[in-house]
């Protein structure tokens, strides 16, 4: 099974690239869209800005790429975040627009951002998922989080200060993981397994 990483100057590639590696997967690293088009499915890493990673992907010529592919994708931390509608960070900037929803900033919360270890719950299994482990603690990094999505987006989220904190989302054939799975111990590591089966079940 061949897994594109979509270099586009803003992304953690080395420890996805390296947990992709663990798990026995053949890892392709580029901005080429006939080699990501060459690919059993794709993920959408992402450090950083909105504004910034938006127009990297831009200039690379990889929106509409994305946003009319028909491979799984696995977007991860700001590469979720960039597959929906909009965010406020830094300034307005529309985003591919697969999920519903805004990227918009905690507010009144204590501890800003939102880094460690956290509970998954989960709202419903999506078709690649086909059981769950007893300990569901995955590792966070962020200061922006994504609201008003649909409901029947939301795979599972965590409560930070009462706030619901979308975790994972599912539509079609895209995938989000507001989380680091590859910093995730065991259990990212078993979400990245599970999802990876479910590409080869495509």
């Amino acid at each position: 099974m061949r897994i594109g990483i979509i270099d586009y100057g803003m992304g953690n590639l080395f420890s996805v690239e390296q947990a992709l590696k663990r798990l026995g997967v053949d890892v392709t690293v580029t901005a080429d869209r006939e080699q990501l088009d060459a690919m059993d499915a794709l993920i959408l890493p992402g450090v950083g800005a909105f504004p910034d990673a938006m127009k990297r992907l831009h200039d690379a010529g990889l929106t509409s790429f994305i946003e009319s592919t028909k491979k799984p994708l696995l977007g991860i931390c700001l590469g979720m975040q960039l597959l929906f509608e909009e965010s406020d960070e830094v300034a307005y900037t529309k985003g591919l627009g697969i999920f519903s929803g805004r990227i918009t900033k905690f507010q009144n919360i204590p501890r800003i951002p939102h880094m460690g270890w956290n509970d998954l719950q989960f709202a419903q299994m999506p078709n690649w998922l086909t059981s769950l482990q007893e300990e569901r603690f995955v590792y966070f990094v962020h200061s922006f989080y994504a609201s008003e999505l649909k409901r029947e987006e939301l795979v599972a989220f965590a409560d930070y200060y009462d706030v619901q904190v979308p975790g994972i989302v599912a539509k079609n054939n895209f995938t989000g993981m507001q989380f680091h799975p590859e910093k995730s111990g065991q259990f990212g590591l078993f979400l990245l397994q599970q999802w990876l089966e479910g590409v080869k079940q495509c």
